[in-house]
C-alpha cells in the first residue's frame, strides 16, 4: 500500500494560541496579513481528514480562486473525485469541500456540513441572515462547528458575534483579536511603515484589527481607561449601580470606589428566580460595605428595590426616561472624554461601551442604545454607579 505525505505549512505562534482555545463556534478577528487564509486551509483539511462534509463561503465568487486552487494543489494526490465549476472536491476517506460564494444569501441552504468556513464575513452585507437562516442550520444533523474570519468594518453583525465569543458566559462561543503584528514572518519595518503613514484609523483597522466607527459611537477613549483588575474589599466608601434584568437580559452589579472614582467589581448573571436575584445584590451590598446602591426602578426594578429595602439596605431607585438616561449617559461619556474614570478591562463591558450607540429622532432629539441585538447592561450598570459617584459627598445623596 503506497503512502501518500501531503506537505503543509505550520501555525504560527498567535495561530497557534487560537488552535489551543477551540470551541465549538469560534471568530477571529485579524488584522491584515495575520495569516487567516492558512489558517482556513489548514482546518478545511483538518475537518476532511476527519471524514467530515466541509463548507467553505466566501464573500464573492472571484475570492473563491486562491483558496480553491492553493487546495487543489496540495491536496491532489489524495482528491478521489472533483468539479472546478461546482467549486467540490472529495478526498481518500470521504473528506469533502464545497464551496460557496456569498453573493446568494442562501447559498448551501439544504445542506449538512461537520464543518463550515467563513472567510472576510465582515464583508458579507447580509452575514446576520446567511449565518442565522442558513449556514448555521447546516451544522444540525451533525453538531458541526464554525470558523468566522474577518479584518473587521466597523460596528457590524461580525462585532457582535465577535462580542458573543467574549461573553464567559456563552461557552459554545470563543472569539479572538488578532493583529497583523503576531505574524512573525512579516517584516518589522513594513509594520512600522504602515503605523507610521497610514492615516490612524486605517492602521487600527486594517492592521491593529480594532473595530472602528464614528458615526453614533458615544464612549471613547474607552480602551485608555479599561486599565484595572479586579479588586478585593478594603476600608473605604463604596457605591454601585444596578441593572435588573427582564427576560434573557442581564442583571449587573458595578462597583465603584467613591473616593478614587474607579471601578472595583462587576457581576453580571441571568435566569435566576428573583429571590436569587436578591440574594445576590444583597451578598454584593454586605461585602463591599456599601455606602448606597443605584437600582433602576422600571420595570420589576421597583419589586427588587421594596424587598432590598425592607431588608435595611440603603437604595435609591431611578427611574429611566429618555431625559433621565440622556443625562446620566452623558455624565458617563464626559468621564470617558476627560479621564475621570478607570474601569475593569472587562472585554464584555468594554464591547458594551464601545458599540453603544446615539441615533438622532425625527424630531431631533438623540436616543442611546445598544445596537439591535446587543445588550447594554454593562453600560447602563456603569452609568448608574456613576450617577452616584459623581457627586461631591455621595454619602449626603443616599441619606447616610
Amino acid at each position: 500500500m503506497n503512502t501518500v505525505k501531503i506537505q503543509l505549512p505550520t501555525y504560527h505562534k498567535g495561530q497557534q494560541e487560537i488552535v489551543d482555545g477551540l470551541s465549538r463556534f469560534n471568530l477571529v478577528d485579524a488584522g491584515r496579513r495575520f495569516g487567516k487564509d492558512i489558517m482556513q486551509r489548514l482546518l478545511a483539511i483538518d475537518g476532511m481528514e476527519r471524514g467530515l462534509p466541509v463548507g467553505w463561503y466566501e464573500p464573492i465568487y472571484k475570492d473563491t480562486i486562491n483558496n480553491w486552487d492553493w487546495l487543489v494543489s496540495t491536496l491532489s494526490p489524495i482528491i478521489t473525485d472533483k468539479s472546478e465549476q461546482e467549486r467540490r472536491l472529495s478526498i481518500v476517506g470521504g473528506g469533502s469541500l464545497e464551496m460557496w460564494s456569498l453573493e446568494n444569501k442562501d447559498a448551501s441552504r439544504g445542506r449538512h456540513y461537520g464543518r463550515v468556513i467563513i472567510n472576510e464575513a465582515a464583508k458579507v452585507p447580509h452575514l446576520q441572515y446567511s449565518w442565522e437562516y442558513v449556514i448555521r442550520i447546516t451544522l444540525m444533523d451533525l453538531t458541526g462547528d464554525a470558523f468566522i474570519f474577518s479584518t473587521p468594518r466597523g460596528y457590524d453583525y461580525f462585532q457582535q458575534l465577535y462580542q458573543r465569543g467574549q461573553d464567559p458566559h456563552n461557552l459554545a462561543w470563543r472569539s479572538w483579536q488578532k493583529s497583523s503584528w503576531e505574524n512573525p514572518h512579516i517584516p518589522r519595518s513594513e509594520l512600522e511603515d504602515a503605523k507610521n503613514n497610514l492615516p490612524e484609523i486605517t492602521y487600527r483597522q486594517e492592521i491593529m484589527a480594532e473595530f472602528i466607527t464614528s458615526d453614533g459611537m458615544v464612549f471613547r477613549r474607552v480602551h485608555d481607561a479599561a486599565c484595572l483588575e479586579p479588586q478585593e474589599p478594603r476600608p473605604g466608601q463604596y457605591v454601585a449601580g444596578v441593572d435588573v434584568a427582564a427576560s434573557v437580559d442581564y442583571t449587573v452589579i458595578t462597583v465603584l470606589d467613591a473616593k478614587t472614582k474607579e471601578m472595583v467589581a462587576i457581576d453580571r448573571f441571568n435566569r435566576v428566580d428573583y429571590p436569587v436575584l436578591e440574594d445576590r445584590i444583597a451578598a454584593a451590598y454586605s461585602r463591599w460595605n456599601l455606602t448606597g446602591m443605584v437600582i433602576e426602578a422600571n420595570s420589576i426594578g421597583q419589586g427588587v428595590i421594596d424587598h432590598l429595602q425592607n431588608r435595611g439596605m440603603n437604595i435609591q431607585p431611578f427611574t429611566t426616561t429618555n431625559a433621565t438616561k440622556h443625562a446620566i449617559i452623558q455624565s458617563l461619556q464626559s468621564a470617558f472624554e476627560h479621564g475621570q474614570i478607570k474601569i475593569l478591562d472587562d472585554p464584555v463591558l468594554v464591547g458594551e461601551l464601545l458599540s453603544f450607540e446615539s441615533k438622532k429622532t425625527t424630531s431631533g432629539n438623540f436616543t442611546y442604545s445598544a445596537p439591535e441585538g446587543q445588550h447594554d447592561d454593562c453600560v447602563m450598570s456603569l452609568a448608574l454607579a456613576w450617577y452616584a459617584v459623581d457627586r461631591a459627598q455621595p454619602v449626603i445623596l443616599f441619606g447616610a
